[in-house]
């Protein structure tokens, strides 16, 4: 690092320790600003890492009234730092498995809060009243309405998705405690929560009406991230010698409906690895629960690389009822790719949000499907060796060994061989876990949609899928999927690939040359 940089913020979500001790900053507090000063109680869903913790604790600095560490910053003369709250705040970090876990850790919260406001709380038998005077003593001793910061607030239930009776235990617990807000509603000045998911308001938020979910709305669209415009400003000089365009297609493209933007921390802990391109998000921990989604239903993962959905979708869940789609866009692992109005409803195209989410994801999945996890690198290695030759014949066996390394009871579903979403599936996985300079599913042409186009070097590989089912190849050459590449430049190859339900495996494979 340049002696003249300032020191990169990695895991550090304190905002006193960042300006203190002249960390990296990427000013946040326009959009504080916004936020305290239009809305009582707000709400604000974004993926992990995101940069939601450090946005928590700037809040509190500014209702603390602590000036001294926004100058030079954005709200540092617009908001009146002598007029001081009490601010009450809660985390929901550390293991939270059982309910009994759920009831310490907010014990220790609230002793925690009562200790740094001067407080002694009489009823702290019962966490939901000890809160509660908590907010009313505060109020008493400070002649002040109290801020009220939760971190994380859906955290007790999203660990537990895989243990529903936990995850419902605990929805209770926080069901029980969010409530008190509203019966308290004349002794707080402000309310903001974040979190990853977002569960319907009659399910966390009974009665709480006025919360406002600022998630979606464009003008806090960039409130967690860094922007194109601060990589290629603030951050550049820490940038020195990268491929700008390479970045981007590795790690921006989250959108919240305004600016795409970059997960922080990709951003440093690439530059902490000396320019090293790897999966730094996705490694930090992918839920166990999207497995369990996605092998109970019928999907077919190379879909996801454009997914329509309504508005609906993407809002809100319960968890009686979730859905995978919902899942992997509040948790970051899809974006909104377009937003589409018609006929005055609100739809949006998703899809991955760049290379590392796609090929991570991908070999996340593939991890699962096969029995011995390690033995699928080989096999990528394979594809890769032999389509940069335009191997073909040899592409057969390696397919067949892929689909022979399946662990078929991981799955839930009995008739899961006999769809064809699956096989696409598995084929699609592997071909983006290897890292093809690019991968479509669903490719459309004017007469169909192509099951796979695989691009690399000079070479376009045309897929076709059936099982149970003659002609793979024939589909290809009579709806001339081909046609639309035939101006590349490139060799085109098709190929026609058809699976047996019951042997679970190739038992035919044709392929020409264009």
């Amino acid at each position: 690092m340049k002696k003249n940089l300032k020191k990169l913020p990695i895991g550090i979500s304190t905002f006193s320790k960042i300006i203190d001790q002249d960390y990296l900053y990427i000013d946040k507090t326009k959009e504080a600003y916004e936020l305290i000063t239009h809305y009582q109680y707000a709400f604000l869903s974004r993926p992990r890492r995101f940069g939601k913790s450090l946005f928590i604790d700037t809040l509190q600095e500014i209702f603390e009234g602590n000036k001294k560490l926004f100058e030079g910053l954005y709200i540092d003369d617009k908001w009146d730092f002598d007029d001081k709250y009490p601010v009450i705040k809660i985390n929901w970090g550390g293991e939270l498995r059982t309910p009994s876990m759920v009831k310490n850790r907010l014990e220790d919260t609230l002793l925690y809060n009562q200790k740094r406001l001067g407080i002694i709380c009489d009823k702290t038998e019962q966490f939901d009243s000890c809160f509660e005077e908590l907010i009313r003593k505060a109020y008493e001793k400070y002649q002040k309405p109290v801020v009220i910061l939760i971190d994380e607030y859906d955290k007790p239930i999203l660990d537990n998705l895989d243990h529903m009776e936990v995850a419902k235990a605990n929805r209770e617990i926080l069901k029980s405690l969010y409530v008190i807000m509203k019966d308290n509603d004349r002794y707080i000045k402000f309310a903001f929560l974040t979190g990853v998911s977002k569960f319907t308001k009659a399910s966390i938020f009974s009665g709480l009406n006025n919360l406002k979910d600022i998630s979606m709305l464009p003008k806090y669209g960039n409130v967690c991230g860094y922007t194109q415009n601060d990589i290629e400003t603030t951050i550049l000089p820490y940038l020195e010698g990268v491929d700008l365009k390479k970045l981007k297609e590795w790690y921006n493209g989250y959108n919240f409906l305004k600016d795409k933007i970059y997960n922080p921390f990709d951003i440093l802990l690439f530059i902490d690895a000396d320019f090293l391109f790897d999966n730094y998000w996705f490694n930090t921990g992918t839920p166990s629960f999207l497995i369990k989604l996605f092998k109970s239903n019928d999907y077919n993962l190379a879909k996801f690389e454009n997914l329509r959905v309504g508005k609906e979708l993407i809002e809100s869940f319960d968890i009686e009822n979730i859905s995978l789609e919902t899942v992997m866009f509040q948790s970051g692992y899809l974006t909104i790719k377009e937003q589409i109005l018609r006929r005055n409803r609100i739809q949006y195209l998703l899809t991955f949000p760049n290379l590392e989410t796609k090929m991570s994801f991908n070999n996340y999945l593939l991890n699962y499907f096969v029995k011995k996890p390690i033995d699928k690198i080989p096999v990528q290695n394979d594809l890769v060796d032999l389509l940069e030759v335009a191997n073909l014949d040899a592409v057969e066996q390696t397919i067949k060994s892929l689909f022979a390394s399946i662990a078929y009871n991981n799955f839930t579903k009995n008739d899961i061989e006999e769809y064809e979403g699956f096989y696409a599936s598995v084929i699609y996985a592997y071909f983006v876990g290897a890292g093809f300079d690019k991968v479509l599913a669903e490719d459309v042409t004017n007469d169909g949609r192509i099951d796979l186009s695989v691009f690399i070097d000079d070479y376009i590989y045309i897929f076709e899928f059936k099982v149970d089912k003659k002609g793979a190849l024939e589909q290809i050459k009579s709806k001339e999927y081909f046609n639309k590449y035939l101006s590349s430049g490139k060799e085109i190859y098709i190929v026609g690939v058809e699976f047996d339900s019951n042997s679970r495996n190739v038992v035919g494979y044709d392929w020409e040359r264009v």
